[in-house]
């Protein structure tokens, strides 16, 4: 397999991340998301906008993942944490972590996540938080084998329709 380049995502990259964001989006939640509001969703959640924003706040970090070609295959943003009812002072949120298909498995995921874990430290986080849909099993299972356990729930809107998420944490060494 082709091998994985990691490092810091810059303005530069809000292109390559909108779309690398929009595509596994897309290819995980097709199955169950309504056409229409999961288009919309896409339009401006992961919009170039959207990422020249969150590249533009100091207290975000994305880490992209590419070829040796230059490719965008992954990437995972590290943000302040957004669920005030379960956060802990000490919290970092890992908003996104995302993986094109053919690039899942043989330990990528998990290298993304140590990336992950690496700026959390460097922002002297002491507890990840990551939010996941309840019916994304190869997810849940994958936080669960990184040794997140649920802490609770949210609603995740895509358009207009409510989702179920997971709310899960894990101590950070």
């Amino acid at each position: 397999m082709t091998p994985i380049i990691w490092r810091k995502a810059d303005a530069s990259d809000a292109d390559a991340l909108a779309l690398l964001g929009a595509a596994t989006f897309l290819a995980t939640f097709a199955f169950d998301h309504p056409g229409q509001p999961l288009i919309e969703h896409l339009r401006t959640e992961h919009s170039p906008e959207y990422y020249a924003d969150a590249l533009a706040q100091p207290a975000v970090d994305i880490v992209i993942g590419e070829t040796p070609l230059g490719a965008p295959v992954g990437y995972a943003m590290i943000t302040p944490p957004s669920h005030a009812d379960l956060q802990q002072d000490g919290d970092i949120e890992l908003k996104r972590i995302y993986l094109l298909g053919p690039w899942q498995g043989g330990g990528n995921g998990r290298k993304l996540l140590e990336q992950a874990f690496t700026i959390a430290a460097e922002r002297g986080a002491k507890r990840m938080l990551l939010a996941v849909y309840e019916n994304n099993d190869r997810a849940v299972a994958f936080y669960e084998r990184a040794g997140f356990a649920p802490i609770g729930e949210t609603v995740f809107m895509v358009g207009a329709v409510a989702f179920r998420d997971m709310v899960y944490a894990r101590m950070l060494d």
